[in-house]
């Protein structure tokens, strides 16, 4: 059965005109004009946009003792805020292959639950010979992203050594190493000492990772990627400070890529000072950050230096997973909400505000993590032989976020009481529609492993 999606304006990341959109199972077949077919869906007075990709989740990971919130659960609100595409990050288990890491994501947490398409990065958490030379079977299987943490030391931290190692093997396979920038050995100092003074609540978590932390750790990860020849992409970018090192390198030409996220646009370190424990909620790493950041990062959104907007969606409750650390903030589980709100959030506050264009918009949210990810065309943008994956985006729709009515399984919502202008209506995912009206219609586990290509640059 085809179905026709007529009446809409549809917006690409370098384009904007009205046609109508013929699907024939999976895949678009033809964009134009009085197009017919078995069913229609009228997108009058709507934007007709591609599905959002969302390169930065973290579904049922393990942290402090306990684990985020689910793929069923997350990826239906991720359907419902308009995003059909989604990237998670497996983690490498000590003395595990890079293989056995995937598995474990997509066997055993993934398949049956994923209620939207999916993709897998692998962080290394344990490089030794064999996992250095497993890293191009790994990229021929279809995951060509790697991660780096530089913080967490204890735990998941690599050292200059791993990250130049890995670097230059990714180089030589074209894979794309993703890092997280915050110099760990300073955190591990700031950090036992600001407890050792008694200093245990939230706010002093922003306090134990400084703006430098990053900055210093996004400089000597850059230079790493210069000395191996190598692509490479800083990821949750929170701070002008650390812009400054991305914009520095574009400028010499080299290949660093870079992405922020809704809540270091629209979040500041002042939420850490909510009472009762509250500030919890928003710790996260790299921590919020003073408020006059977020227009240097708008500023980076629209003029390229920042490529992408992923939601880091790493959600946990409030009570019982976010309090573990009441005695002890380095004990609180790092990450929060954002899957279900990243195209409101980023269309409201971007587009409406004129940030950004709504080409820009289209090119965050969806086309540059699909080229940066090695899903686009598939993904990504409106284009025959595409994936059907589209959004009917209603620019009127206005509300207001909160976790009542939210599809996130969690127990409250960071952007709590931010209105809204914009929002998903309609989505379908192959052609097949998920989202009817703002309400999941879709089948939990309908969502499908995506092997994606090795990085190009683009």
């Amino acid at each position: 059965m085809s179905t026709v999606i007529k009446n809409g304006t549809v917006v690409t990341a370098s384009d904007i005109y009205s046609a109508d959109i013929l699907i024939e199972g999976e895949k678009i077949v033809a964009v134009g004009q009085n197009l017919k077919g078995d069913k229609i869906i009228d997108a009058a007075g709507k934007y007709v946009f591609p599905g959002g990709v969302d390169g930065h989740t973290h579904l049922e990971l393990p942290v402090s003792g306990t684990v985020s919130a689910a793929w069923d659960t997350e990826t239906v609100a991720a359907a419902v805020g308009g995003t059909t595409t989604i990237v998670d990050f497996a983690i490498q288990g000590s003395g595990g292959s890079l293989a056995d890491a995937v598995k474990i994501w997509r066997e055993h947490k993934a398949e049956g639950k994923a209620a939207v398409d999916y993709g897998l990065h692998v962080a290394i958490g344990d490089l030794t010979e064999s996992v250095l030379n497993e890293i191009p079977s790994i990229v021929s299987s279809g995951v060509p992203s790697l991660k780096l943490f530089m913080a967490y030391k204890g735990t998941l931290m690599a050292d200059d050594s791993t990250l130049l190692r890995t670097l230059k093997k990714a180089g030589e396979c074209g894979a794309l190493v993703c890092v997280h920038c915050e110099n760990g050995d300073v955190i591990d100092v700031l950090s036992g000492q600001l407890v050792s003074q008694g200093k245990t609540e939230p706010k002093y978590h922003a306090e134990s990772r400084p703006p430098e932390v990053e900055a210093e750790a996004t400089g000597r990860a850059i230079a790493l990627a210069e000395m191996a020849g190598a692509p490479i992409f800083i990821v949750h970018l929170s701070t002008a400070l650390a812009l400054e090192k991305v914009k520095a390198a574009r400028e010499k030409g080299q290949p660093v890529y870079a992405e922020t996220c809704p809540h270091y646009l629209l979040l500041s370190v002042e939420n850490y000072d909510r009472p009762d424990f509250q500030g919890a909620k928003y710790v996260c790493s790299p921590p919020l950050r003073q408020q006059w950041n977020q227009e240097e990062l708008w500023l980076g959104l629209s003029n390229g230096d920042l490529q992408v907007v992923g939601s880091d969606h790493c959600a946990f409750n409030w009570k019982g997973q976010k309090e573990l650390g009441r005695d002890d903030f380095r004990k609180i589980p790092n990450g929060g909400p954002g899957i279900e709100n990243r195209l409101t959030l980023l269309y409201t506050y971007g587009v409406n505000t004129g940030r950004i264009t709504l080409n820009k918009f289209v090119d965050l949210m969806a086309t540059a993590p699909a080229k940066l990810l090695g899903l686009y065309p598939q993904k990504g943008t409106i284009a025959v032989g595409g994936d059907a994956d589209l959004l009917i985006f209603d620019p009127e729709a206005e509300g207001e976020i909160s976790a009542k009515t939210q599809k996130q399984d969690i127990d409250y919502n960071a952007f709590e009481g931010l209105k809204y202008k914009g929002a998903s209506e309609t989505v379908l995912l192959r052609g097949q529609l998920i989202v009817d009206k703002g309400r999941f219609v879709g089948k939990i586990g309908g969502g499908r492993f995506i092997p994606r290509k090795p990085f190009q640059r683009f």
